[in-house]
């Protein structure tokens, strides 16, 4: 089942059932108006949701929409918590060593996460906005869950079955800025604006065989600029599964529905499959040269982020921004 939200100028948007082939689209309000209605509802709202999503492949709904013509928020345009991670441990390292850091051993035990701002997603086509080129604007393509309700000290083994839907993400950073506040002691806000994610969330079934229960074992897609960045395997070199990072999020407290837990930008240690952010390339570049040569976001430059399943479909449909300078902010 593939789901997505419709702008239609509230905050929560308006929800839709969208087809296998990302083509076409109905509303659900008889079932549930928003995303989190229904995640808040799930047990009860996703055979009807799924009932209505078969009817759409089938070709016998009434009222279907162009799903290409839409507006679309992220399928949720703003979430009780999101908990991004950091899974593939080896981009860690990599980054940590060309700026001459141990790789603490803990690392590769316990998860990294931090608490992202959730008040506010970007749409999927929405431009990203950038105040200053000097902040280092960079990309991350990474894999997203949603889950219902977990309760304080869910272990791994039964956190996979709190999982609803999946999600592509593009998790902005700042990394001029990070530096600074990581020097602080207290964390990520400044250099963490606003994510986003792709235009649909799909249940697991709508991955097939590259969901084996824990991790997906399928490449993300990264165009820069329109050529392509990297298409590292999600399921590849991945330390912690998605089990795990939810069990670390509930450890010391439930987790409401709706709650949006992230990998972490993805990454192989086979370097011909390319990279998911700039900073690996960056970092890359100094290892090899002595300096980055790769420069960060600026004003007009886009990305596109895209999974293909095994027929080359796309599955989330594609993130697709392009970086925007806002000279001045208003102030309200």
């Amino acid at each position: 089942m593939k789901l997505a939200t419709i702008n239609d100028g509230t905050r929560d948007g308006k929800l839709i059932v969208v087809n296998k082939q990302l083509s076409h689209a109905v509303t659900v309000p008889t079932i549930a108006n928003t995303l989190q209605y229904a995640l808040d509802n799930w047990a009860q709202c996703k055979p009807q949701l799924e009932k209505i999503y078969q009817q759409l492949n089938a070709g016998k709904c009434d009222a279907v929409l162009d799903f290409d013509r839409l507006k679309l928020h992220s399928p949720l345009p703003r979430a009780y918590q999101w908990a991004d991670g950091s899974a593939y441990v080896n981009h860690v390292e990599l980054v940590r060593k060309a700026r001459g850091a141990e790789m603490p051993e803990n690392f590769w035990h316990e998860p990294l996460m931090y608490q992202g701002g959730s008040d506010t997603f970007l749409g999927p086509r929405e431009a990203i906005p950038l105040v200053d080129e000097s902040v280092g604007m960079d990309f991350e393509s990474e894999i997203a869950v949603i889950t219902n309700d977990v309760a304080l000290g869910t272990n791994a083994a039964a956190a996979a079955e709190h999982i609803c839907l999946f999600m592509l993400v593009n998790d902005v950073s700042l990394r001029n800025l990070i530096p600074n506040e990581l020097a602080k002691g207290f964390g990520f806000f400044q250099s963490k604006p606003s994510s986003a994610f792709s235009p649909v969330a799909v249940t697991l079934d709508e991955l097939g065989s590259a969901w084996d229960g824990k991790k997906i074992h399928l490449p993300v897609q990264t165009s820069y600029n329109k050529k392509i960045f990297g298409a590292p395997n999600a399921g590849v070199d991945m330390t912690f599964d998605f089990p795990t990072l939810i069990a670390h999020a509930a450890k010391t407290r439930k987790l409401g529905a709706g709650t949006i837990v992230g990998s972490g930008t993805i990454s192989n240690y086979d370097r011909s499959k390319g990279s998911s952010c700039i900073a690996e390339v960056r970092t890359l570049e100094t290892l090899q040269h002595g300096k980055p040569v790769t420069p960060f976001m600026k004003a007009g430059d886009t990305v596109r982020i895209e999974m293909f399943d095994e027929n080359q479909q796309s599955i989330f449909g594609a993130i697709d921004q392009t970086v925007m300078l806002i000279k001045e902010l208003a102030i309200c």
